[in-house]
Protein backbone atom coordinates (compact mmCIF):
# COMPACT_ATOMS: atom_id res chain seq x y z
CA UNK A 1 0.00 0.00 0.00
CA UNK A 2 1.82 2.97 -1.50
CA UNK A 3 -0.80 5.61 -0.24
CA UNK A 4 -2.28 6.23 3.00
CA UNK A 5 -5.76 4.59 3.15
CA UNK A 6 -8.04 3.21 5.49
CA UNK A 7 -10.36 0.41 6.62
CA UNK A 8 -13.37 3.05 5.99
CA UNK A 9 -12.08 3.47 2.36
CA UNK A 10 -11.69 -0.64 1.86
CA UNK A 11 -15.74 -0.83 3.15
CA UNK A 12 -16.89 1.71 0.68
CA UNK A 13 -15.13 -0.20 -2.09
CA UNK A 14 -16.52 -3.23 -1.11
CA UNK A 15 -19.82 -2.01 -0.77
CA UNK A 16 -19.56 -0.97 -4.32
CA UNK A 17 -19.45 -4.19 -5.85
CA UNK A 18 -22.26 -6.08 -6.98
CA UNK A 19 -21.78 -10.32 -6.55
CA UNK A 20 -23.92 -12.89 -6.28
CA UNK A 21 -22.97 -14.55 -2.78
CA UNK A 22 -25.46 -15.13 0.07
CA UNK A 23 -26.46 -12.89 2.44
CA UNK A 24 -24.49 -14.36 5.28
CA UNK A 25 -21.60 -14.37 3.12
CA UNK A 26 -22.21 -10.81 1.04
CA UNK A 27 -21.92 -9.00 5.24
CA UNK A 28 -19.04 -10.83 5.98
CA UNK A 29 -17.68 -9.87 2.48
CA UNK A 30 -17.93 -6.01 3.13
CA UNK A 31 -18.55 -5.62 6.66
CA UNK A 32 -15.16 -7.04 7.61
CA UNK A 33 -12.82 -3.96 7.33
CA UNK A 34 -14.89 -2.87 10.20
CA UNK A 35 -13.26 -5.15 12.70
CA UNK A 36 -9.87 -6.41 11.36
CA UNK A 37 -6.96 -3.93 10.54
CA UNK A 38 -6.97 -5.16 6.61
CA UNK A 39 -5.24 -1.65 5.89
CA UNK A 40 -2.02 -2.27 7.85
CA UNK A 41 -1.71 -6.30 6.67
CA UNK A 42 -2.46 -4.50 2.61
CA UNK A 43 0.66 -2.40 3.71
CA UNK A 44 2.58 -5.74 4.13
CA UNK A 45 2.95 -5.77 0.23
CA UNK A 46 5.33 -5.40 -2.29
CA UNK A 47 4.57 -4.59 -5.58
CA UNK A 48 4.91 -7.62 -7.84
CA UNK A 49 5.24 -9.84 -5.24
CA UNK A 50 3.09 -13.47 -5.12
CA UNK A 51 0.67 -13.61 -2.62
CA UNK A 52 -1.04 -16.63 -0.52
CA UNK A 53 -3.87 -16.39 1.52
CA UNK A 54 -4.76 -19.94 3.69
CA UNK A 55 -8.16 -19.77 4.84
CA UNK A 56 -8.96 -16.93 2.24
CA UNK A 57 -13.04 -17.62 2.16
CA UNK A 58 -14.93 -15.50 -0.37
CA UNK A 59 -11.73 -13.82 -1.42
CA UNK A 60 -12.55 -10.63 -0.14
CA UNK A 61 -8.58 -9.89 1.77
CA UNK A 62 -7.04 -10.75 -2.03
CA UNK A 63 -9.01 -8.86 -3.96
CA UNK A 64 -8.34 -5.61 -1.73
CA UNK A 65 -4.86 -6.54 -1.90
CA UNK A 66 -5.30 -7.01 -6.14
CA UNK A 67 -6.60 -3.16 -5.83
CA UNK A 68 -4.76 -1.69 -3.44
CA UNK A 69 -1.03 -3.34 -3.34
CA UNK A 70 -0.37 -4.54 -6.98
CA UNK A 71 0.67 -8.03 -6.73
CA UNK A 72 1.65 -10.35 -9.58
CA UNK A 73 -0.58 -12.77 -8.38
CA UNK A 74 -3.03 -14.19 -5.63
CA UNK A 75 -3.13 -17.77 -4.71
CA UNK A 76 -6.40 -18.65 -1.84
CA UNK A 77 -7.01 -21.96 -0.31
CA UNK A 78 -10.17 -22.42 1.76
CA UNK A 79 -11.71 -26.19 3.20
CA UNK A 80 -15.65 -24.75 2.31
CA UNK A 81 -16.01 -25.49 -1.52
CA UNK A 82 -18.94 -22.57 -1.70
CA UNK A 83 -16.27 -19.59 -0.04
CA UNK A 84 -14.10 -21.18 -2.90
CA UNK A 85 -16.58 -20.81 -5.61
CA UNK A 86 -17.79 -17.49 -3.94
CA UNK A 87 -13.87 -16.27 -4.30
CA UNK A 88 -13.50 -17.23 -8.02
CA UNK A 89 -16.78 -15.29 -9.02
CA UNK A 90 -15.41 -12.02 -7.85
CA UNK A 91 -11.90 -12.52 -9.29
CA UNK A 92 -13.68 -12.93 -12.19
CA UNK A 93 -15.85 -10.16 -12.06
CA UNK A 94 -13.47 -7.23 -10.20
CA UNK A 95 -9.70 -8.55 -9.89
CA UNK A 96 -6.84 -7.11 -11.33
CA UNK A 97 -4.44 -9.68 -11.00
CA UNK A 98 -3.62 -13.42 -11.65
CA UNK A 99 -5.49 -16.09 -9.43
CA UNK A 100 -6.06 -19.42 -8.40
CA UNK A 101 -8.15 -20.48 -5.50
CA UNK A 102 -8.26 -24.18 -4.28
CA UNK A 103 -10.66 -26.38 -1.95
CA UNK A 104 -7.86 -27.52 1.18
CA UNK A 105 -8.77 -30.37 3.13
CA UNK A 106 -7.32 -27.99 6.23
CA UNK A 107 -4.02 -30.30 6.60
CA UNK A 108 -2.26 -30.89 3.51
CA UNK A 109 -1.07 -27.69 1.97
CA UNK A 110 -0.06 -27.40 -1.21
CA UNK A 111 3.48 -27.39 -2.97
CA UNK A 112 2.06 -24.15 -4.81
CA UNK A 113 2.81 -21.98 -1.06
CA UNK A 114 6.29 -22.46 -1.57
CA UNK A 115 6.17 -20.03 -4.51
CA UNK A 116 4.94 -17.21 -2.77
CA UNK A 117 6.80 -14.25 -1.32
CA UNK A 118 4.31 -13.43 1.26
CA UNK A 119 1.81 -15.71 3.06
CA UNK A 120 -1.02 -14.43 5.10
CA UNK A 121 -3.13 -16.60 8.29
CA UNK A 122 -6.14 -14.20 9.13
CA UNK A 123 -7.89 -14.98 11.92
CA UNK A 124 -7.91 -18.80 10.69
CA UNK A 125 -5.60 -20.30 13.59
CA UNK A 126 -8.21 -20.46 16.37
CA UNK A 127 -10.40 -22.08 14.51
CA UNK A 128 -7.99 -24.95 13.32
CA UNK A 129 -8.50 -27.64 16.72
CA UNK A 130 -6.33 -27.08 19.07
CA UNK A 131 -4.24 -29.82 19.27
CA UNK A 132 -3.33 -29.90 15.80
CA UNK A 133 -2.37 -26.09 15.94
CA UNK A 134 1.34 -26.09 16.52
CA UNK A 135 1.66 -29.16 13.69
CA UNK A 136 -0.70 -27.06 11.28
CA UNK A 137 2.04 -23.59 11.99
CA UNK A 138 4.77 -26.12 11.43
CA UNK A 139 3.66 -27.57 8.70
CA UNK A 140 3.02 -24.46 7.06
CA UNK A 141 6.32 -23.42 7.32
CA UNK A 142 7.43 -26.21 6.13
CA UNK A 143 6.46 -25.29 2.44
CA UNK A 144 7.75 -22.03 2.52
CA UNK A 145 10.37 -20.90 0.81
CA UNK A 146 13.53 -19.50 2.00
CA UNK A 147 13.56 -15.76 1.87
CA UNK A 148 9.28 -15.78 2.18
CA UNK A 149 7.37 -13.60 5.05
CA UNK A 150 4.91 -15.12 7.30
CA UNK A 151 1.96 -12.94 8.54
CA UNK A 152 0.12 -14.50 11.08
CA UNK A 153 -3.28 -12.16 12.24
CA UNK A 154 -5.40 -13.61 15.00
CA UNK A 155 -7.31 -12.50 18.26
CA UNK A 156 -5.58 -12.61 21.51
CA UNK A 157 -6.57 -15.27 23.64
CA UNK A 158 -4.81 -13.34 26.66
CA UNK A 159 -7.63 -10.97 26.89
CA UNK A 160 -10.61 -11.13 28.62
CA UNK A 161 -12.49 -9.53 25.68
CA UNK A 162 -11.32 -12.76 23.99
CA UNK A 163 -15.10 -13.94 24.96
CA UNK A 164 -16.57 -11.41 22.64
CA UNK A 165 -14.98 -13.06 20.03
CA UNK A 166 -15.92 -16.90 20.83
CA UNK A 167 -19.58 -15.40 20.78
CA UNK A 168 -18.98 -14.00 17.32
CA UNK A 169 -18.12 -17.36 16.37
CA UNK A 170 -20.37 -18.98 17.88
CA UNK A 171 -23.14 -16.94 15.23
CA UNK A 172 -21.41 -16.50 12.19
CA UNK A 173 -19.61 -20.05 12.43
CA UNK A 174 -21.10 -21.85 14.58
CA UNK A 175 -17.80 -23.04 16.38
CA UNK A 176 -16.09 -21.81 19.45
CA UNK A 177 -12.04 -20.50 18.73
CA UNK A 178 -9.51 -22.03 19.81
CA UNK A 179 -7.68 -18.31 20.60
CA UNK A 180 -4.00 -18.21 21.28
CA UNK A 181 -2.15 -16.02 23.58
CA UNK A 182 0.12 -13.35 21.09
CA UNK A 183 3.15 -14.67 23.12
CA UNK A 184 2.68 -18.07 21.77
CA UNK A 185 1.89 -17.37 18.80
CA UNK A 186 5.21 -15.77 18.48
CA UNK A 187 7.05 -18.61 20.05
CA UNK A 188 5.78 -20.95 17.98
CA UNK A 189 6.78 -19.23 15.06
CA UNK A 190 10.38 -18.87 16.92
CA UNK A 191 10.31 -22.41 17.58
CA UNK A 192 10.40 -22.84 13.72
CA UNK A 193 13.24 -20.61 13.42
CA UNK A 194 11.54 -17.50 11.35
CA UNK A 195 12.81 -14.42 12.25
CA UNK A 196 10.25 -11.69 13.49
CA UNK A 197 10.39 -8.95 12.16
CA UNK A 198 7.21 -7.04 13.20
CA UNK A 199 5.04 -7.10 16.04
CA UNK A 200 2.03 -5.27 16.81
CA UNK A 201 -1.17 -5.52 18.69
CA UNK A 202 -4.27 -3.43 17.83
CA UNK A 203 -7.38 -3.22 19.29
CA UNK A 204 -11.01 -2.34 17.09
CA UNK A 205 -14.13 -2.49 19.18
CA UNK A 206 -13.96 -5.82 21.32
CA UNK A 207 -11.46 -7.38 19.22
CA UNK A 208 -7.75 -7.24 20.36
CA UNK A 209 -5.90 -8.01 17.49
CA UNK A 210 -1.92 -9.43 16.94
CA UNK A 211 0.23 -9.47 13.74
CA UNK A 212 3.43 -11.28 13.81
CA UNK A 213 5.29 -11.16 10.49
CA UNK A 214 7.84 -13.32 10.63
CA UNK A 215 10.47 -14.48 7.61
CA UNK A 216 12.02 -17.86 6.55
CA UNK A 217 15.73 -17.68 6.50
Amino acid sequence: MKKNISNKELLKYLKSLNFGSGVLDRLKIIYRPVVCPFAELISLVNAGEKVGDVGCGSGQFCLLLSRFASPSAVYGIEINERLVSNAESLFKKYGSANFQFELFDGIHFPDKIGEMDIIFLNDVLHHVPKNAQERFIRDLIKKMKPGARFVLKDIDGGKPLVYMNKLHDLIFAGEIGNELTSSKAKEWLENNNLIITEFEKKKMYVYHHYTIVAQKP
